[in-house]
């Protein structure tokens, strides 16, 4: 029996997936010159626009999951990257902190988005904003 509702051809949710690995392929040779994988690339954007942030709100603001959030950063702290320390009001609570390299390392990133936006030259910037505004409504619901 064929049930056609079962035909990957039919499949949101595996285009999602196939789209999202293809694009996280094409960051790995950039990514690769500043010695970082993808996700240490959104932690990095992340401390980026919000630095000394607890592990919980960078949790929040990745959606990355807090196990995977733990071995990335204990990755990135080897790397001299960042730095975690006690909070200084509450002392569980533990805070990321960029280190100067991981501050300079940002410079170096910079070109990174527009070298990824360049490699779907069959997308327009209008297309970009339509996805982009899709793919929000999709998480607004998870």
């Amino acid at each position: 029996m064929s049930y056609e509702q079962l035909k990957l051809k039919n499949q949101l949710c595996h285009r999602l997936y196939m789209a999202s690995n293809g694009i996280t392929r094409h960051y790995r040779s950039h990514l690769d010159t500043l010695d970082l994988t993808y996700p240490q690339y959104v932690v990095m954007m992340a401390l980026w626009e919000k630095d000394n942030i607890t592990i919980a709100q960078l949790v929040e603001l990745t959606a990355i999951d807090g196990g995977a959030m733990t071995l990335i950063l204990k990755k990135m702290v080897t790397k001299t990257l960042i730095q975690i320390a006690s909070d200084e009001n509450d002392k569980r609570k533990k805070c990321i902190r960029l280190l100067p390299q991981g501050i300079a390392l940002e410079e170096q990133a910079q070109h990174i988005p527009e070298l990824i936006k360049c490699g779907f030259s069959n997308v327009d910037e209008k297309e970009i904003s339509q996805l982009i505004c899709l793919l929000d409504k999709i998480l607004k619901h998870q």
